[in-house]
């Protein structure tokens, strides 16, 4: 009986494409760990994810901070947060994951949306990305036109001042 629980219903939608569950999962590390020590953590989850057929959205990498109580006797922790898309096979593996590893001091996952359709999402990110370039190409013209006319504008702001002060 439990084996014809773990098999996906007749018609469920399967995780290709379509319909998925959309998750985030908040992860704690320890932090006196070097960046080559976290590593292996997160491609370990990196290629998990793909594994079991789910869509990693969004790593955030929140930095360092203070924990509201000691965990493992320490007082400050790691924090990253994982936005992705799988099913229920993806979340217990990942979680038997971070049960498993010592450098993993808590997690949490949380359900954010039953039926995430991901080619929305991944319509999402594209665009996204594509404004973001654009963004970072407009910024990257605007200071090199900029650069010249601002320095000599902030060099004829600095005389006026000790002019100003000589007079005085």
């Amino acid at each position: 009986n439990q084996s014809s629980l773990l098999r996906p219903k007749a018609g469920a939608i399967q995780p290709q494409g379509g319909f998925m569950k959309r998750y985030e999962t908040i992860v704690i590390i320890d932090p006196d760990l070097s960046k080559e020590a976290e590593t292996p953590i997160f491609e370990r989850v990196k290629d998990l994810i793909p594994q079991y057929k789910g869509f990693l959205i969004e790593t955030d990498d929140w930095g360092t901070k203070k924990l509201a109580y000691d965990i493992k006797k320490k007082n400050r922790g790691h924090y990253v947060r994982l936005d992705f898309c799988g099913d229920g096979a993806l979340i217990q593996e990942m979680e038997r994951f971070f049960r498993i590893d010592d450098k993993v001091l808590k997690f949490m996952t949380v359900l954010l949306d039953e039926n995430a359709d991901l080619d929305a999402i991944k319509a999402d990110l594209a665009e996204k990305a594509a404004s973001e370039a654009q963004a970072a190409a407009d910024k990257a013209a605007e200071s090199a036109k900029a650069d010249e006319p601002v320095e000599a504008e902030t060099s004829a702001e600095n005389s006026e001042p000790t002019e100003k002060k000589e007079q005085e």
